[in-house]
């Protein structure tokens, strides 16, 4: 990594969700690897407190942690007022809780769609909302956002996921223009498939993920990328070239190739 991550969140304090697992918790051990004081926050208290010990002992470092379900509206209020609680000025804000579900949309329950969207773009907007205000007035702070190249174009038998994903780049790019005359740098995170435990969560085929990325390279990706003052970054050559090709094809054409990758196969 370059001088610059690993001085910039040096001491400070950063806000991670989604950080028992996957690419949250390679966001989380980078973070800890280059100083920063971390709040870790997830469902599952267990992994949050093992991880907290480990990265403490590793790199000497400060961790709290904060059991929280991002599928209940109050959760972001509840994150906000646990910081605030314990005097932490949050330097960097990483949303990357979020989750997928595959299959034919009338096959998807309700229910799951709207958690999914409740968890990968309401709290997502909740947050950012949350804890920019105090980052507008000092003149300083980041919020890494992790969207998907998913966000780039319709996915069939990912649609609703894929929505979500094209919110969340939109909305980090947007506000990333809207900040940066106050000093606050906003990126959006745009990994292709990843090692995680996204596909089984998703419930995806294998052959999708023949080619995925390391949680901790995509990490790398995000970290670096908001370090240099991005607003988007896209892991992977391979996934940059794929987002940049699709721009030159008509729009039904992407979908119904992304259809025939992504159609679910007889069991």
């Amino acid at each position: 990594m370059s001088a610059n991550f690993s001085s910039r969140w040096a001491g400070k304090w950063a806000v991670v969700t989604g950080a028992s697992a996957g690419i949250g918790l390679a966001l989380a051990e980078q973070l800890a690897a280059g100083g920063a004081r971390l709040v870790l926050t997830a469902r599952r208290t267990d992994r949050l407190q093992k991880l907290a010990a480990d990265l403490s002992a590793k790199h000497g470092i400060k961790v709290e942690v904060f059991a929280a379900d991002l599928v209940r509206p109050e959760a972001p209020a509840e994150i906000l007022a646990f910081t605030t609680g314990k005097g932490i000025e949050v330097e960097l804000l990483v949303n990357n809780a979020g989750f997928g579900a595959f299959g034919y949309v009338h096959e998807i329950s309700e229910s799951r769609m709207l958690e999914m969207i409740q968890v990968n773009c309401s709290a997502v907007v909740q947050l950012t909302r949350l804890y920019v205000p105090a980052m507008v007035k000092r003149g300083h702070g980041d919020v890494l956002i992790v969207a998907s190249v998913a966000g780039f174009q319709a996915v069939p038998f990912n649609s609703a996921y894929a929505a979500t994903k094209a919110f969340d780049l939109i909305f980090a790019e947007g506000i990333a223009e809207e900040l940066r005359e106050f000093g606050v740098r906003v990126c959006a995170l745009c990994p292709g498939t990843t090692t995680t435990e996204f596909q089984e969560v998703a419930q995806q085929p294998d052959r999708v993920f023949r080619s995925a990325e390391t949680a901790e390279k995509v990490a790398r990706v995000g970290l670096e990328g908001l370090a240099q003052g991005k607003s988007c970054v896209i892991s992977g050559t391979k996934n940059g070239l794929m987002v940049a090709s699709e721009r030159l094809a008509p729009r039904r054409f992407i979908a119904r190739m992304a259809g025939r990758m992504m159609r679910p196969t007889e069991s």
